[in-house]
């Protein structure tokens, strides 16, 4: 037997679909920029840790270098004094060494001929496996006048920090110089005064950086030559010659992106003052945004598996409704769908307030907060052939169940509401829509209006919900037939009911979750409360406003233990 589908239920699936279609869009658009703004947070927070690192590691370098230079400053005076006692010269580097423990090694190297005795002089004093280690760097196989420490301090005639270096034949170290030169009374230079200091400690300073797994660090002296890195390979060389490049451009600390096949590193890097080297951090960028790719992996996977359970509850729901038989059937699948619902329960309420910016005989405004992540609070309104349609609604319960059965209610206003203009139909026909199908028990209490906005006249249908405060000269409950709320008997018969509003009229309706809303000594916000609040005249939003804070203020340190929700209505036609 072939059955006849009615139109209107045509028209339902037609608009449950294009519901269906804008959220999906709209929860994926949410993605798309949550995903965007969580990579740029996680971007700057990796920032502020590598250059943070950077600095710190920075801050002590510049310790020992200023150490350093200060040893040799500090020493200047004496090596002047002894110019003319050259055998003395060995005690002045003796005691930079002994004085400074930072220094592992001190030359005072006499420019050749200035002292007509010794024509190459340089006594040595470095560290030794047995204490201290006296030595002369003046040999053929040294040739102390051509190494980088002797001849660049006397061309700069300033203080100069060497290349580092492995010196064989004097500390025979990897380490790095700092030399000054020193001048005679006369004010010609006659020697460099040097301390060296081993590059050892700087190796196990970038070893223990560990900003991410994976990531490393580099010291790059002012040629490009690699000083310290755990990592060489062609990759790091590519890097090292970037960094020198980019630190010649700019002279300061900076960062780059270096391209690496599919993935690509960032690369922060500092210039270490006085010394020209140049301190620099390497993070992948898969590193860096390993956590959130992942969790981009699931929310999409988990986003097509809502998009297809959404897709099944549509088809379930106005299947239904021509099949009773398969609701038992399919009962424990529409369960486990319908948690997907949940997702855009608060995109089902208009949230744009005014909602209606050009309309003058009308100010509207709406409020709700469910006590828990998701409730059962629901209202809707829209304008149809100049009539305000509105409604109004509490789920029994709270949390995921309520949530979906708002859902499912709220779809079927909007269905039914598009298509008839009489409270009690839509009431009635939501009613026999949810008792079919309402396998839990719960139930909603419901509140459905259609105002005239030409004529003021009000039609209403309420379904066991809150009576609304009808604001006029005075302020009282709008009288309305209690009747049962929805889901608990099938053939059940709403009346409607009417009512003219004039100018300045307005309609204050509410869940539970006010009136009922407690304290810490479990005492009730009230009948009473409200009123207060409504007894001083204010636009939507302000009465709104007003009573979310007399219920916060009156609630305290109690937490919410319902969900709340208002929306007041003011006619302004003349």
């Amino acid at each position: 037997m072939s059955i006849k589908i009615p139109d209107s239920l045509k028209h339902g699936v037609k608009a449950g679909v294009l519901l269906v279609i804008v959220a999906l869009l709209t929860l994926e658009a949410t993605s798309l920029i949550q995903y965007y703004f969580s990579q740029q947070g996680i971007k700057e927070e990796s920032t502020s840790r590598a250059r943070g690192q950077l600095e710190s590691s920075s801050n002590k370098i510049m310790d020992i270098i200023n150490q350093t230079e200060a040893a040799v400053r500090n020493s200047v005076w004496i090596a002047q004094w002894c110019l003319n006692v050259p055998d003395s010269l060995i005690r002045v580097a003796q005691r930079v060494v002994e004085d400074n423990p930072v220094v592992v090694g001190s030359t005072v190297a006499v420019v050749p001929g200035y002292l007509k005795s010794h024509p190459l002089f340089s006594p040595y004093v470095c560290e030794g496996p047995d204490g201290l280690e006296f030595k002369t760097l003046a040999t053929e196989e040294y040739d102390y006048p051509s190494q980088e420490w002797f001849v660049k301090p006397l061309e700069l005639q300033e203080g100069y920090w060497s290349e580092p270096y492995v010196d064989e034949g004097g500390g025979n170290i990897l380490m790095t110089t700092y030399s000054l030169p020193i001048r005679d009374q006369e004010g010609e230079i006659a020697a460099i005064l040097t301390a060296d200091i081993s590059l050892e400690w700087l190796t196990k300073m970038v070893g223990n950086i560990q900003v991410y797994p994976h990531a490393y660090s580099m010291i790059l002296s002012r040629e490009g030559q690699v000083v310290v890195s755990p990592v060489n390979n062609e990759q790091s060389e590519h890097i090292a010659r970037e960094v020198i490049k980019a630190n010649m451009e700019t002279g300061a600390a900076g960062e780059f992106t270096v391209q690496k096949r599919a993935l690509s590193d960032l690369v922060f890097y500092t210039p270490i003052e006085r010394t020209g080297w140049v301190m620099s951090i390497v993070i992948p960028e898969s590193v860096i945004y390993a956590g959130i790719r992942r969790i981009a992996l699931m929310v999409g996977l988990l986003q097509v598996l809502g998009i297809m359970m959404i897709i099944l509850i549509i088809s379930s729901v106005f299947k239904n409704q021509r099949e009773l038989n398969e609701i038992n059937a399919q009962k424990d699948r529409m369960e486990g769908e319908l948690q997907v619902a949940s997702n855009i329960q608060m995109s089902m309420v208009p949230k744009i307030f005014p909602p209606f910016p050009n309309r003058d005989d009308l100010d509207m405004s709406a409020f709700l907060v469910p006590a828990k992540e998701v409730g059962g609070d629901l209202y809707d309104f829209f304008i149809r052939d100049e009539k305000l349609h509105f409604c109004i609604g509490d789920v029994s319960g709270k949390g995921v169940p309520a949530s979906l059965l708002m859902a499912v209610t709220r779809t079927q206003y909007r269905t039914l509401a598009t298509h008839y203009d009489s409270p009690s139909r839509i009431v009635t026909s939501i009613n026999d829509g949810m008792t079919d199908m309402n396998d839990n028990n719960m139930f909603v209490t419901f509140f459905c209006g259609i105002l005239d906005l030409e004529t003021g006249l009000l039609k209403y249908c309420n379904a066991g919900h809150n009576a609304p405060y009808i604001l006029t000269d005075a302020i009282r409950e709008l009288d309305v037939k209690p009747n049962l709320p929805l889901g608990i008997m099938d053939g059940m018969v709403f009346e409607e009911q009417e009512v003219m509003m004039r100018y300045d009229d307005a309609l204050f309706l509410y869940t539970d979750g006010l009136n009922e809303a407690e304290n810490i000594n479990h005492v009730q916000f009230g009948d009473e409360g409200v009123r207060a609040v409504l007894h001083t005249r204010r636009d939507a939003d302000g009465h709104l406003k007003a009573m979310e804070k007399a219920v916060i203020d009156f609630r305290g340190e109690a937490d919410q233990s319902d969900d709340l929700t208002m929306l007041f209505i003011h006619y302004l036609k003349k």
